[in-house]
This record gives C-alpha cells, sequence and structure tokens, in this order.
C-alpha cells in the first residue's frame, strides 16, 4: 500500500515554477530520500506533502488522504521535521518532550513510558535535565526527532536533518532510522548531500523542481550513458575547467581531489583527457574507468538537460 502519493503536484510563488508537475510514490514501511541540491525545491514538496502549502496544480495523498481536503487528519498522521526544527532552547529535553506531547494531543496515561522510550532510543537520557540550547548540534537534531516522534506518527517527514551535522552525529542519525524502519514507521528524507543518497532504498532526483530520475539507487546509477573515467592529477580545479571546455559532450565533475569524467565513447575521451592535460602541463595519473556513482548521474543529467526517469 503507498503511504505517499503525487500526481502532477506542482507550486508556484508568483512567475517562479517551485515544484514542476511532480509524480511518485513511496511504499508504506519504506526509506524513500529526496535529493538535490539547494534550490532544487525539496522544502516546497516536503510543505506540500505536510499540508502546510496549498498546491497550485495537481494533487498528492498521505496515508491515502488529500492534502488538499484532509490536512487536519494528515497532521495527524505525520511527524514533521523543518530545517529549523522549533525547539524551545530555554526549555530541558523533557519539557520540550512535554510540550510536543501537548501540541500533538498525547493521551497523559502512557505519556512517561513513551518518554523513556524516546530518551533511551536518541541516547538523550543522561540529558533529560539539560537545556535545549545547551545541547550539541548533532544532539539537538536527535531531539528534534524525539519530538516529531512523540505521538507515534505512520509518515516522518524529515528537511535536511543531517544539514551541518558532525560525521559522526550523521553516522548515529542514521542508525535510528534504521531502527525506525523496524517498526515499519514510512520515512521521507529530504538531503543534498549526494553521498548519504546510497541509503535509501529508493530515491528521487529533483533540480529545479522537477523529476529528474526515480528508483534505488543502483537503478538510478544503471541510467548512466555510458563510461566514468576517473582521473587524480595536480591542480584538480584548474583540470575540471580544462577539461570542461576542451572535451565536448562529456560530464565533468570534481569529487574531493579525483575527476570523474563521463562520456558515451571511452577511448575519444581518455585520448582528449591526455591530450588537454599534457598541453595545460598539468601532471596526472593514467586515467582509469570506475562504477558510475549517484553523483556522476546528476552531474550528467544536469549537464544535458535531459530527464533521466526510466
Amino acid at each position: 500500500m503507498e503511504a505517499i502519493r503525487t500526481k502532477d503536484l506542482s507550486r508556484r510563488f508568483g512567475d517562479t515554477v517551485a515544484v514542476d508537475s511532480l509524480s511518485l510514490s513511496v511504499a508504506e514501511g519504506e526509506l524513500f530520500g529526496l535529493v538535490g541540491p539547494d534550490g532544487a525545491g525539496k522544502t516546497t514538496v516536503m510543505r506540500l506533502l505536510t499540508a502546510i502549502l496549498d498546491p497550485s496544480g495537481g494533487e498528492a495523498w498521505v496515508t491515502g488522504r488529500s492534502v488538499r481536503t484532509e490536512a487536519g487528519e494528515i497532521h495527524k498522521e505525520i511527524g514533521y521535521m523543518s530545517q529549523r526544527f522549533g525547539l524551545y532552547p530555554d526549555l530541558s529535553v523533557l519539557e520540550n518532550l512535554l510540550l510536543y506531547a501537548d501540541l500533538y494531543g498525547v493521551p497523559r496515561r502512557g505519556r512517561e513510558g513513551r518518554f523513556e522510550d524516546l530518551l533511551s532510543f536518541s541516547n538523550l537520557g543522561p540529558f533529560r535535565s539539560r537545556l535545549a540550547g545547551n545541547l550539541s548540534g548533532g544532539m539537538k537534531q536527535k531531539l528534534g526527532l524525539a519530538c516529531a516522534l512523540v505521538h507515534t506518527p505512520r509518515v516522518l517527514f524529515l528537511d535536511e536533518p543531517t544539514n551541518g551535522v558532525d560525521p559522526v552525529s550523521r553516522r548515529e542519525f542514521w542508525r535510528i532510522l534504521y531502527r525506525l524502519l523496524r517498526e515499519k514507521v514510512t520515512i521521507f528524507v529530504s538531503t543534498a548531500y549526494l553521498d548519504e543518497a546510497e541509503r535509501f532504498q529508493r530515491l528521487a532526483l529533483l533540480h529545479r523542481g522537477k523529476l529528474l530520475a526515480v528508483g534505488a539507487p543502483e537503478e538510478v546509477k544503471a541510467l548512466f550513458p555510458g563510461a566514468i573515467l576517473e582521473v587524480r592529477c595536480a591542480e584538480p580545479r584548474r583540470a575540471v575547467a580544462i577539461l570542461r571546455k576542451e572535451i565536448a559532450g562529456a560530464s565533468v565533475g570534481l569529487f574531493g581531489d579525483r575527476i570523474h569524467v563521463g562520456a558515451r565513447n571511452s577511448g575519444y575521451a581518455v585520448r582528449e583527457i591526455e591530450r588537454a592535460l599534457a598541453s595545460a602541463g598539468i601532471p596526472f595519473s593514467p586515467v582509469q574507468p570506475v562504477e558510475p556513482a549517484l553523483e556522476d548521474v546528476f552531474v550528467s543529467v544536469l549537464s544535458s538537460g535531459q530527464d533521466a526517469s526510466p
């Protein structure tokens, strides 16, 4: 059964199209990712699906309920953690949980047990009396998640939950999400971190409000046309600029100290890479073919300006 479904969902702000005819579905109990750069429209999609914004066109259903006509019922069944989740810094960890329990109308009977479960689940038990304003960034995110879960939602929406969080806290946050999946919670996450996209069961690539591709990570990577060639060289930023100029029809991306060149004709591309870098006097290691990553698919689709949806 579908937990989320959209059909030609659109949202405009004046002349700006923030979400453009988005159609996708998310199964119950699925970990689904909405992946794209800043400005792709991810937050607008989140607000449409949580019935905070009204669509300009199309329709969406969450737990079978229309975001247009059944917003109140949807709010009872979802948890939503926005980019700036509304924790109260002058309240303690436990007081924030109490406040959100009141806001969500959680019955008083059973609250204590629910709070203990959430504090244990998020490893915040030892910090229950600490003011939220004195928590680290990672601990604030975990408290925000606990507050969003206080009423036991069926669907959880998380808008860039690991943005600005240190790598250790990011790993811990994902560990918590995987535990939620075992409880059959549907989790819809947006992120700008393409390295996190491998964690999703399925994902959608979004750019300028348009759906570029959707599927399991391996399915999306299989959409890449041609081969990926990896280049290691001195002055990688300068080399990227040269290769983008010199190799027509290739997608070129910088990944740390590595350059990935996507091309349909790998033999031709290798020769052109070697020629361009040698002419520029940039030393480089032998060019090697590698498996495409999701970043490669995204760079390729953006450079071609085409929809890569299967």
